[in-house]
């Protein structure tokens, strides 16, 4: 996430002589174990036992390398305390990690706590897990308008927290139609990929399909297209986003859209630091754009297939096409919204600082208080960003197995005044991952479920070159366009 900002510019007006800008870079950051600070000052390890008996946060300091950099002078980095990061017991920060049964009991700690919970203001919050459809997955689905059935595409494209539901549905007049985040209305298939960099109409078919059957329908849309170019495509796209704009504006609010809001997922190859001047910029976004058209042929290819009876709708029940956010995803959501906090308040102190005429300093710019704050608060009060509530729970501590079982709960998104029979029903690929009978009564029954008792979670992979390495290896070949 810090990789993500990297650089907080400044509206310093007083930009000195040779009217310079000025800006911070991130630098290097690092999560210390935990620590109490005393009223004289000193700092001693601190434990959980002790964090419960003193009312205390169980957290560890944050520091984070800033560089204040005014035109070509750069101040010296400067390694600072940016807030408190509440530690999950057990974890790799944990003090009591590695310690055996021994060296737990003489730290006050029960051989046979579980972990797995933090502890905010001496109080155990443990972060529920929450269940949700998967992300960047084509999920296809039938439904009815005006007694006509209507066969859809959609993914839930998610990117550095961002999430965007994109869909392409054909209508009853076999013509598909594309709609995503801040474009009203419907977009027309095969306009939207020629604004993407398909040039002909054959690169636009081959994208979707060489099927014969599937190529009649492909005919119907390239008749109904209004454009047959790349820039008429994207005038396509501006008019339909700015009506009455001027044609330039129009231009750089279409191609802002298609780059940003249209499949997000698939910028993760564009650099964060990457500017629009860097050298291979244009090439990039080119090649990022021709990945997204031939994404949309995938989505444009599964609803021609529902139609032709050739796959089935998607089950959203199947738990192959669920997602579990765990306490690490949670964190990194809250995270990243607390760091966005902090950047904003340090460009806010250093133009205040400005403004004042007074000397421009790191040191004072930085408030801990800010991160902390915004770290502490959702885990408190379990109101998480988003809008989520009951995300953070006090930790049930009836007995041990009460413990396991809060710590192994999983929370369905859907209403609880909604009935959703399938969705609270018993799915055959719950075996083995959800128990079959540990469920509540009433309202919730179905929807808060718990964890078998042999689960085994997967987890992403962070190595890319790794898949892209095994994906090469069984013959899978990179888009022609494409630079990966």
């Amino acid at each position: 996430m810090v990789k993500e900002t990297q650089i907080i510019e400044t509206d310093i007006e007083n930009r000195g002589k040779n009217n310079e800008a000025v800006w911070v870079e991130l630098g290097e950051i690092t999560v210390k174990k935990p620590l109490v600070r005393e009223a004289d000052g000193s700092q001693s390890e601190l434990y959980p036992c002790e964090a419960r008996l003193r009312n205390l946060t169980y957290a560890a300091p944050i520091q984070l390398g800033l560089t204040l950099v005014r035109g070509e002078d750069r101040q010296e980095t400067i390694v600072t305390t940016i807030g408190q990061l509440p530690v999950m017991i057990g974890s790799t920060s944990c003090n009591l990690y590695g310690m055996n049964d021994e060296q737990r009991i003489a730290k006050g700690e029960d051989a046979f706590d579980p972990g797995g919970y933090f502890i905010v203001n001496g109080t155990e919050r443990v972060l529920m897990t929450l269940e949700d459809l998967a992300s960047n997955k084509i999920m296809t689905e039938s439904t009815e308008r005006y007694n006509e059935p209507i066969y859809v595409a959609k993914v839930f494209s998610q990117f550095r927290g961002y999430r965007a539901l994109v869909v392409v549905e054909r209508n009853k007049k076999n013509l598909l139609e594309v709609s995503f985040p801040s474009v009203a209305g419907h977009l027309k298939f095969v306009d939207l990929m020629r604004a993407l960099g398909m040039i002909n109409d054959q690169e636009v078919v081959n994208a979707v399909s060489t099927d014969e059957d599937i190529l009649t329908f492909m005919m119907q849309n390239l008749e109904e297209s209004e454009c047959d170019s790349v820039d008429g495509g994207i005038m396509y796209v501006g008019k339909k986003l700015a009506p009455n704009q001027t044609r330039d504006y129009q231009r750089k609010r279409a191609e802002f859209v298609l780059d940003n809001y249209l499949l997000p997922h698939l910028n993760y190859s564009i650099p964060a630091n990457l500017k629009e001047d860097d050298e291979g910029y244009h090439e990039m976004i080119l090649s990022v754009r021709l990945a997204k058209g031939h994404f949309l042929g995938r989505m444009a290819e599964a609803c021609f297939d529902l139609v032709l009876d050739k796959r089935k709708i998607d089950d959203k029940d199947h738990y192959s096409n669920k997602r579990l956010k765990l306490a690490g995803d949670l964190m990194e959501d809250l995270f990243r919204i607390s760091l966005n906090r902090l950047t904003r308040d340090i460009k806010y102190q250093l133009e205040r600082a400005s403004m004042r005429h007074r000397d421009l300093s790191i040191g004072t710019a930085v408030r801990a208080d800010v991160l902390t704050e915004r770290l502490l608060h959702p885990l408190a009060t379990g109101n998480w960003v988003g809008g989520r509530t009951g995300v953070s729970q006090l930790l049930d501590r009836i007995d041990h197995m009460a413990v396991l079982s809060h710590l192994r709960r999983v929370i369905s998104p859907l209403s609880r005044s909604q009935p959703h029979f399938e969705a609270r029903d018993l799915h055959p690929t719950q075996w083995g991952r959800i128990c079959p009978s540990e469920t509540p009564e009433g309202p919730n029954c179905g929807l808060v479920k718990n964890f078998a008792q042999m689960v085994e979670i997967s987890k992403g992979v962070d190595n890319e070159e790794q898949i892209l390495q095994i994906l090469h290896n069984l013959g899978v070949e990179p888009i022609k366009g494409e630079s990966r």
